[in-house]
């Protein structure tokens, strides 16, 4: 199975693709795209590094999953495509970012015009099996994700991670906190927001504010 990757990103993560536990999660892959429906698409399954190269990136977005419903996922965490409609997370996270910036809803749920100004949209796991969520962890993929993040932080600076929930929370061991900044909160989902743990995070403005004092142009929400 060959997954289509930006030059940058492959070059960086040499030693990973090349790690018997890679191939082996390639070949897991073969077979589960071959005897069930999978999301995303193969060619999509690398669409966060294809959007957002290495040296791009300036926030760092971390999912856990992909959807695994029809018509969802493209690649990118927490994005659908164009006319899908807009799942509970997703719903919370526009709506907090309302609420910060003063910006109106959206009415599209893709990304893309995130990660297309250095916000890398990275799933933990990179794909799943139809109506199976988490179908596809314990295979490799936190392996490699881990890496990736562990990489981002080795030779980037002033990177804004954003870690919703217990999940991304414990992904911070990988983080240096000296020359990043770790905005953490809930997660944006319904139980989670709805107990008090997400709305009112104002990480969307504190975002901005970091990146600008460090010379950079901050993100468009």
């Amino acid at each position: 199975m060959q997954l289509p990757i930006h030059p940058n990103w492959e070059k960086a993560l040499e030693k990973e693709l090349k790690a018997p536990y890679f191939n082996d999660l390639l070949a897991f892959l073969e077979q589960e795209y071959k005897q069930h429906n999978c999301y995303p698409a193969e060619n999509l399954i690398f669409q966060a590094f294809n959007s957002c190269p290495l040296d791009q990136i300036k926030v760092v977005l971390l999912g856990q999953d992909p959807y695994h419903g029809p018509r969802q996922a493209h690649g990118l965490c927490f994005s659908v495509p164009e006319k899908e409609k807009h799942p509970p997370s997703l719903i919370n996270i526009f709506k907090e970012i309302a609420a910060d910036t003063g910006k109106d809803y959206p009415q599209s749920g893709n990304l893309q015009s995130w990660a297309d100004q250095g916000v890398f949209l990275l799933n933990a796991t990179l794909s799943v099996r139809a109506a199976a969520a988490g179908s596809h962890q314990k295979k490799g993929w936190e392996q490699f994700t881990d890496a990736v993040i562990q990489h981002v932080s080795e030779v980037n600076n002033n990177v804004v991670f954003l870690l919703w929930g217990g999940y991304a929370k414990k992904k911070s061991k990988l983080i240096d906190s000296a020359k990043h900044l770790i905005l953490s909160s809930g997660h944006p989902s319904p139980l989670s927001a709805n107990r008090g743990y997400w709305f009112g995070n104002k990480h969307f403005s504190q975002c901005n504010t970091y990146l600008e004092a460090k010379g950079k142009r901050g993100i468009d929400w």
